[in-house]
């Protein structure tokens, strides 16, 4: 069986926030592997975000959003 890769665009805010371009939807238990360029990101890539960020709220802010992710506040932090 091969294993299907997806790629995301992403950026790292002024904060240092990780901020996905585009919603996605995640099986429960996933391994991901973050790259970070050594680039920052086109203007028009971090205003398209921030612009997403209230529609997507409505999909993030959902309580089947916070089970599939919560296997997350079991991994030790770095």
């Amino acid at each position: 069986m091969y294993a299907m890769l997806q790629t995301i665009e992403a950026f790292i805010d002024e904060k240092g926030n990780l901020r996905i371009l585009e919603s996605i939807k995640l099986p429960k238990k996933r391994r991901v592997i973050i790259t970070i360029l050594n680039e920052e990101p086109a203007e028009d890539a971090v205003n398209l975000a921030l612009l997403s960020e209230a529609a997507l709220a409505t999909d993030w802010l959902r309580p089947e959003e916070d089970e599939a992710w919560s296997q997350l506040a079991q991994l030790p932090s770095l």
